[in-house]
């Protein structure tokens, strides 16, 4: 059965936080608020969790979930060949709704999908799920919907579609923005633009010049 906390309530959020990180460390299912929408999320590190949260979604290996983070200085045990203009922009939008593809340690023992050596991550700028992640650490993370649902902006809706596939529910109330982050793929040498979400080219730009935009 799953459990919810209201994280707005000083008591509640301290149960919520401990039961959420405990649930991660035992390989189970969390729902989170992050600055874009609610997230479902698994320890990073336990394939059969992170397998668990691709099929409460109905999403397949070839959509590999994405990595949450609590600091900018994990990002030195996660990935390799990060560039000088790479963090540029995580000194410019971190915590943000800016998500960077990068090449993941060869050394990591993760399974996320079919990332073919990358990993795609972001450090949300939320404190509930900043206070979560610092505490357990890199978080698988996706949308907390259904795929070909739409991402929930509330617990509600959230946990309607999920259901009891997630052990723990962080209820944050509606979240700040309902614009999914923008992702920039930094493994080569020039940063490119592959979704344009909270942060549009122009911005990006005024940190990364050379920034150029997918077809």
């Amino acid at each position: 059965m799953a459990r919810r906390y209201d994280t707005n309530d000083a008591t509640d959020r301290a149960t919520g936080l401990r039961e959420a990180a405990s649930a991660v460390r035992r390989g189970e299912l969390v729902v989170l608020p992050t600055d874009t929408v609610y997230g479902i999320g698994a320890d990073a590190f336990t394939s059969e969790a992170v397998s668990d949260l691709l099929e409460a979604k109905g999403r397949g290996r070839n959509m590999p979930t994405p990595v949450l983070i609590g600091s900018p200085n994990t990002l030195h045990g996660l990935v390799t060949d990060f560039s000088e203009m790479a963090w540029e922009l995580v000194d410019a939008f971190w915590p943000g709704a800016l998500t960077l593809v990068a090449r993941h340690q060869p050394s990591l023992q993760w399974d996320l999908g079919d990332t073919r050596g990358t990993v795609a991550v972001r450090m949300p700028l939320h404190p509930v799920a900043i206070e979560l992640l610092t505490e357990v650490g890199p978080m698988a993370v996706s949308s907390a919907n259904l795929t070909g649902h739409p991402a929930p902006e509330d617990c509600d809706a959230a946990q309607g579609m999920l259901g009891d596939s997630v052990s723990v529910y962080l209820d944050g109330g509606p979240t700040p923005g309902i614009v999914p982050s923008s992702i920039v793929d930094v493994t080569g040498k020039v940063p490119v633009l592959l979704r344009a979400g909270a942060l549009t080219a122009e911005e990006l730009r005024k940190v990364v010049p050379d920034l150029e935009v997918a077809n």
